[in-house]
């Protein structure tokens, strides 16, 4: 689910993000997830994310603030 699944595999999978942060793998996994399944629906934590920027920058990943919004459909135009 959107956007973690796009973060994490641009920073190279869910063990090399939960290495990074410092919390297990599975949680990280979860991320992409639905809420159903005890997941987080595609957001990442905000505890996450300052590390996740930092992260990023090390690997020259472009990830900002907006990388992080949910992603939402187009509204119909009727």
């Amino acid at each position: 689910m959107e956007p973690a699944a796009s973060i994490i595999s641009a920073l190279g999978g869910p063990t090399a993000v939960a290495e990074t942060i410092g919390i297990h793998r599975t949680r990280v996994s979860m991320w992409q997830a639905p809420r159903e399944r005890g997941g987080t629906n595609g957001m990442i934590p905000y505890r996450h994310i300052e590390k996740i920027m930092e992260m990023a920058r090390a690997q020259n990943v472009s990830l900002g603030p907006e990388s992080f919004m949910p992603v939402t459909a187009p509204e119909d135009a009727a």
